[in-house]
């Protein structure tokens, strides 16, 4: 994905005061903010060791400390087999296999799991956490693995990789992208390789933390995509000669659903003023009852978009105020066992905003099609083709876009009702929360391609509709793909055009454009109609 840097992303992210906003998660992820420790934290992280040490030395067995792990919690491990007993448990579960995860991904993890350790709910050192934010300070990306995460207990083999570099083994990309061993880049960075005692092996991998990870950076993401949504709907309902009346605000008092009163608010401000919206306004020229569901029902679907998202941005919320382990140190001292490593909250609404990516960008491209079809586009040339019969047009910019789609409905597919038992039926029922993460995070690059055509060909569309003049906001984002590619005329190369508008899409820029343009004339969007993903409450 091609994104760019919010002037809002923090420069430094602190860990451990308060949890973690999501936008300092995309700021340390995607764009490599400097992570600091809070001094008061760092002190309580301390204080929970000493509990441990404690519990290390009873001769009573304490599951994580003294004790074997899963399917082996009853055997009792003597004092000193017990580095090894650690060591052990990173090195086996390090056994992902596959393609390398991406960056951004493996870092998001890495911070998640160090917000956790930050709890003093965990057990660990305070150099475990030094270590940890040292690395991402020092731009070392372990290499995690595509395949090998169950999402319980938690992304075991992803967490894995990671604590695994932490131990200067395995290898890691550097800052640069070079691929080098562990222990290298650690010595380069002045890093001194962790050697773990009792119950930090467990503590550095039992968590969420990657499919956490994940759902955040696809949250920012699709509230970029689904402002983009909206223009690319309001370019395309313009250009096919479509009504704004059916987006009234009377009409979306009837059903108070809140994405969809947001989403028409919004129609309704990126059409107004259209000169070719008024050019049909009169029943003495247009004849048509209604526009097709695509067009009139834009702010339903991208509404119910909206309301996926925030309620998926509430559950990421509650993950991040969440200290995620097995066991846990509790504040009043006691070391318990439980299972709030289990993926399936986050797993949910990675499947559910799959689904919701999936419908977006299916009513985009049946958009798109209608503009390319001279039985309903009205007046349109066939595929907007410059020469009818010599030139193909946009024909197979639909045909790529109907392909993703296709794709799109597979990939909405539920992971997380797919549970597999592992561990021996220890762990007999596990979330698939790394999986659906997985599928979602090629569903929204997919989103934005299919959303990309829709506004390439509405800015076809509109050129065309000349001498007749869009509006304000659907006039700005047509400039600004001029500024990439060029007008309608004979055929040429498509493929670079797709992708030079792809990237306008992911960077928010074409969202902005018409945004802009609208607070230009005097009538900016309101607060409840300029979308955000809310930040959701957090304990």
């Amino acid at each position: 994905m091609t994104t760019v840097m919010d002037s809002r992303t923090a420069l430094t992210v602190v860990v451990g005061a308060a949890p973690l906003p999501p936008a300092d998660v995309v700021a340390v992820a995607r764009h490599s903010a400097r992570v600091e420790l809070d001094p008061a934290a760092l002190h309580r992280v301390a204080a929970s060791r000493t509990l441990v040490d404690g519990l290390a030395d009873d001769p009573e067995p304490h599951y994580g400390i003294s004790t074997g792990f899963g399917a082996l919690a009853t055997t009792f491990i003597a004092a000193d087999r017990r580095a090894q007993l650690q060591a052990s448990l990173i090195r086996s579960h390090a056994a992902g296999t596959g393609a390398e995860v991406e960056r951004e991904v493996v870092r998001a993890l890495q911070l998640l799991r160090l917000q956790t350790l930050m709890t003093a709910h965990t057990g660990v050192r305070p150099v475990v956490v030094e270590t940890y934010a040292a690395m991402l300070n020092a731009g070392i990306t372990p290499i995690v693995r595509e395949y090998g995460s169950l999402g319980c207990s938690g992304d075991l083999a992803p967490l894995s990789h990671v604590a695994l570099a932490a131990m200067g083994e395995g290898d890691v990309r550097d800052a640069s992208g070079t691929l080098v061993p562990a222990a290298a880049a650690l010595e380069a960075a002045g890093i001194t390789p962790l050697a773990l005692r009792e119950k930090e092996g467990l503590a550095l991998i039992n968590g969420t933390d990657g499919m956490l990870g994940m759902l955040l950076l696809a949250l920012h993401d699709l509230g970029v995509l689904v402002r983009t949504a909206d223009v690319a709907a309001a370019m395309s309902i313009e250009s096919q000669l479509g009504t704004d009346a059916v987006f009234a605000a009377d009409l979306m008092a009837l059903r108070p659903q809140t994405g969809q009163a947001a989403s028409a608010a919004r129609l309704r401000q990126l059409l107004a003023g259209s000169p070719i919206v008024a050019s049909h306004r009169d029943p003495a020229v247009c004849t048509r009852v209604q526009d097709a569901y695509s067009l009139r029902c834009s702010p339903q679907v991208h509404g119910a978009v909206r309301d996926t998202i925030d309620h998926a941005a509430m559950i990421a919320g509650r993950e991040l105020a969440s200290a995620v382990d097995n066991p846990v140190i509790t504040d009043d001292g006691r070391v318990e066992s439980n299972g709030n490593f289990h993926g399936a909250p986050v797993a949910y609404v990675l499947d559910f905003l799959a689904i919701a990516v999936a419908d977006l960008a299916s009513i985009s491209e049946r958009r798109t099609d209608r503009a390319l079809d001279p039985a309903r586009s009205h007046g349109l040339p066939p595929f907007l083709a410059h020469e009818v019969g010599v030139d193909s047009g946009l024909m197979i910019a639909q045909y790529a876009a109907a392909g993703i789609v296709s794709e799109l409905k597979r990939l909405a597919v539920p992971a997380s009702v797919d549970s597999i038992p592992s561990s021996a039926m220890q762990e007999d029922h596990v979330s698939m929360g790394w999986a659906a993460a997985r599928k979602l995070r090629r569903g929204v690059d997919g989103l934005a391609r299919v959303l990309a055509i829709e506004v390439l060909t509405g800015a076809r569309a509109i050129d065309l509709r000349a001498p007749l003049q869009p509006g304000a906001a659907t006039g700005a984002a047509r400039d600004l793909v001029r500024t990439v590619v060029r007008g309608p005329g004979h055929d040429h190369f498509l493929s670079p055009d797709i992708e030079a508008v792809t990237d306008l899409v992911l960077s928010g820029r074409v969202a902005d454009a018409a945004e802009a343009a609208v607070a230009a004339s005097g009538s900016s969007l309101s607060p409840d109609q300029e979308f955000r993903p809310v930040q959701a409450e957090q304990a």
